[in-house]
């Protein structure tokens, strides 16, 4: 199996537009036949690198490798020269498309190649189809590595080919090095719903190109919902076309929620939860979810806006203790997940155990309904006094402040108490207001020790805070 597959199921359904960017489109016949193209260019070559924005030549050059059986790496063309060339360096003799290569690559192709000649893909489901370097939030960026077979699981066992409506429009506004990036374009080309690319967000242009595009479906990162509410004010968003919104990639603050449930009281939310090394989502909290929960006076069942819901078909996840044990319903433990849309791999060594389950490092727990609740990464954990603290914990609570804007808890080193916590926030308040605020909802040893306040909290292109990189600048500025 090769995901050029859903290029070739979808132009060989009704004809219709398949993507659309910069004002430009492609029916799915013709993304195909310029994928095919893009093949020629990516034979001989052990990799077909990619450096653009959302654009037209995005869909043509993943597709025109997997037709020519080479992996496709979406690089983050966001990164500094140093560290761009670092990653281009690992990929000797690979095919580099540029930003500036990208009109050129699409306007230029048919008269490169003979329309005629034979593509045949290979149908080794093994083969690699995609690498994407992860994020590196706690970490160096690692490779990624995901097969095909991984990538047609996700799209297969979750969706339905050619259901979208005639007019239905998927608007993509995440980067294409981004997994989200990647399984939208696989999973909304399959289901015959029309892309919309954005190559830069901003909350207004996202939310005109909504109204101007008649967008049915759409899919956020939490910063980029947290920017719309903003720009919203109390107003109702004034998207009536909008039938489904999707949020994930990180943690979303609950009040950032409840107001985008507000903002737009006519739209489905979904809530995704999944990693690049799981092909995408493996958790889903769907809309009916999110309107019972939030119309909820029930404390447990409104706190499942918290939850990320229950796991997608084909998809088991198991609470672990340290030591490795299954831990009791509700309590919190580490997240193990099993299926066939796992890979669990890097640069080709995999990690997943000899049974097939994957630890995804993040700290979680199943309630009795079997909702999942995802509570930070295991690597966040702040250890004070022997005691194991949660920062989403008290970042919920210090988000729940009027004052406070953004929010991060991290573990600084102290002599005493092994670690101290540090709250660095985003925001106008009293640091003394603000211990005494946690310190009422929280017990007292999960009040902050210091308060830092801050123009603005470091994260990546995707809305995740950069932890590694906050620590160090307060350890620099203390020392």
């Amino acid at each position: 199996m090769n995901i050029s597959m859903i290029p070739e199921m979808a132009a060989a359904n009704v004809e219709r537009v398949a993507v659309t960017a910069g004002g430009r489109s492609l029916t799915s016949e013709r993304l195909l036949a310029l994928a095919r193209r893009a093949a020629v260019r990516f034979r001989g070559h052990p990799a077909g690198l990619y450096l653009g924005t959302n654009h037209l030549a995005y869909p043509v050059a993943l597709f025109g490798a997997a037709l020519a059986g080479v992996p496709f790496v979406p690089l983050n063309y966001r990164l500094g020269d140093q560290q761009l060339s670092a990653l281009i360096d690992r990929h000797e003799g690979a095919l580099i498309l540029r930003a500036e290569d990208l009109d050129p690559f699409i306007d230029g192709l048919d008269g490169d190649a003979d329309p005629d000649e034979d593509i045949a893909p290979s149908w080794d489901g093994d083969a690699v189809a995609v690498i994407i370097y992860t994020s590196g939030t706690t970490s160096a960026p690692k490779p990624a590595v995901l097969r095909h077979r991984h990538l047609l699981a996700y799209v297969l066992n979750t969706l339905e080919f050619s259901s979208a409506g005639e007019t239905d429009a998927s608007l993509v506004a995440v980067p294409p090095y981004h997994i989200a990036g990647l399984t939208n374009l696989l999973s909304n080309l399959y289901s015959g719903r029309r892309i919309v690319y954005l190559p830069a967000f901003d909350a207004r242009g996202w939310l005109d190109t909504v109204r101007r595009e008649n967008v049915s479906h759409a899919m956020l990162v939490p910063t980029m919902l947290a920017r719309i509410v903003d720009a919203l004010g109390e107003a109702k968003a004034d998207t009536p076309t909008l039938q489904s919104l999707a949020y994930g990639g990180s943690r979303t603050p609950r009040p950032v929620l409840e107001r985008a449930l507000k903002a737009f009281p006519e739209t489905g939310f979904v809530n995704a939860y999944g990693l690049t090394e799981t092909a995408s989502s493996i958790a889903v909290l769907g809309p009916e979810d999110h309107r019972t929960a939030f119309a909820s006076t029930d404390p447990a069942v409104r706190d499942r806006l918290g939850s990320v819901g229950r796991p997608l078909p084909g998809i088991e996840i198991e609470v672990r203790s340290e030591q490795g044990q299954p831990v009791p319903t509700g309590a919190t433990g580490l997240l193990f997940v099993r299926g066939e849309q796992i890979s669990g791999e890097y640069g080709g060594r995999s990690v997943l155990d000899e049974d097939g389950w994957f630890a995804t490092r993040d700290l979680g727990r199943l309630d009795e309904d079997g909702y999942l609740f995802v509570e930070g990464r295991a690597d966040d954990t702040i250890i004070r006094g022997g005691e194991n603290v949660a920062p989403a914990e008290i970042e919920d609570v210090l988000l729940s402040h009027p004052g406070i804007v953004e929010a991060a808890v991290i573990g600084a080193p102290d002599p005493e108490w092994g670690q101290r916590i540090v709250a660095v926030l985003v925001g106008d308040a009293d640091p003394a207001e603000i211990t005494e605020w946690v310190r009422s909802r929280l017990r007292s040893s999960k009040t902050p020790d210091t308060v830092v306040f801050r123009d603005e909290l470091p994260k990546t292109e995707t809305g995740k805070l950069l932890r590694r990189t906050l620590l160090a600048e307060l350890e620099e500025t203390h020392a």
